[in-house]
């Protein structure tokens, strides 16, 4: 893909973009885009009719770690990317499993410490919903 594309596509996600307050407590997102990241509604590879993954701004506390403790991160890559994301904000989200309304984070260690010790109340995920057996098979 070229810089243009790049660039065209990532203009196309942040339309999908939410910004959502750090003293929500509790909250409700509903939304939906094709698998390729093209609007509801626009023409895409379809993969199943529009079910794909979704942009979305989540605060730090909304997203639960279970497996936070299995590994330490490379400090110098999450001073790394601290240094970039607060010249040039987070360039790719971390992926999000949405089930049953709780959101798990399963990798994008690094860039969630980076922005944790930022102070950044929240990040951009790429969600997808799953099941509990879905969940269960990430824990295993």
């Amino acid at each position: 893909m070229c810089i243009e594309e790049e660039r065209k596509q990532k203009k196309k996600m942040a339309n999908f973009v939410l910004q959502v307050p750090i003293t929500l407590r509790s909250f409700t997102v509903s939304a939906s885009s094709n698998s390729n990241g093209a609007p509801p509604g626009g023409s895409g590879s379809g993969c199943g009719g529009g079910g794909g993954p979704v942009l979305l701004e989540l605060p730090l506390d909304k997203i639960r770690r279970p497996l936070m403790r299995t590994r330490a991160n490379d400090q110098k890559k999450v001073e790394e990317l601290m240094d970039s994301i607060a010249e040039i904000g987070l360039q790719v989200p971390i992926d999000v499993l949405e089930v049953d309304g709780v959101y798990y984070g399963f990798s994008g260690c690094h860039r969630y410490e980076a922005h944790q010790r930022l102070g950044l109340p929240t990040i951009r995920c790429k969600i997808r919903r799953g099941t509990k057996e879905t969940l269960r098979h990430h824990l295993r």
